[in-house]
């Protein structure tokens, strides 16, 4: 089996080279490996077992707001996430803590900060910024909620929170349109919602603040 890899997922190439750079040399005992949206990160991680950590822009293609985090977070719970992002709002690194996050590292912190922070993690601790926000019991129960989901089931929603009818969420996800209905009265039940749209919302939730 391959050694311990990191993995890099971030949709700015730059960026993913300055981490990497940073990754290489701080923790030399490490592989590293990228992803440049959601889509490539699940299959990363579904391909790659030997990964210990995971560094993670929220804005990537195929994300809505935190819904990555969550992701990795439901499908890969003893995995350790540190969010990367260019909005080091109180709030934003908040959320990120309260939805499962080990870390947070703003993309403006300099190269030898980056690396101390990824050890931490890497020891089994946490980093994060100075905060200012108040802990959110809003925020605290929608993670509890979307934690009863199934991997599948997130999946589904997110498709839900886009719109798509069971048909087309069907054909995207690969899946049976039968098995799709069945998720789908699995999750308003979890989620306690009464409608498709009521679910869309709360997904909505999710979506955090403007420049992530």
């Amino acid at each position: 089996m391959p050694g311990p890899a990191l993995l890099v997922a971030d949709d700015h190439p730059l960026f993913r080279a300055a981490v990497l750079h940073v990754l290489h040399e701080r923790l030399p005992q490490f592989r590293t490996l990228e992803a440049a949206s959601a889509a490539a990160l699940g299959a990363a991680l579904q391909e790659h077992p030997e990964v210990e950590l995971v560094l993670l822009d929220l804005s990537m293609p195929g994300a809505r707001g935190f819904s990555a985090l969550l992701h990795v977070r439901g499908e890969f719970p003893g995995l350790p996430v540190v969010v990367i992002s260019s909005n080091d709002d109180p709030r934003v690194i908040r959320r990120a803590q309260q939805f499962g996050a080990a870390g947070f590292i703003p993309k403006s912190v300099p190269a030898e900060a980056m690396g101390d922070a990824i050890g931490k993690v890497l020891e089994g601790g946490s980093w994060f910024p100075p905060m200012a926000a108040e802990r959110s019991e809003a925020d605290a129960e929608l993670a509890s909620r979307l934690a009863q989901l199934t991997p599948q089931q997130f999946r589904v929603l997110l498709c839900l929170a886009d719109g798509l009818l069971n048909k087309q969420i069907a054909a995207q996800l690969g899946l049976a349109e039968n098995t799709v209905k069945v998720h789908v009265t699995a999750i308003l039940k979890k989620l306690a919602c009464y409608s498709r749209t009521q679910a869309a919302v709360l997904v909505k939730g999710l979506e955090a603040d403007n420049g992530l």
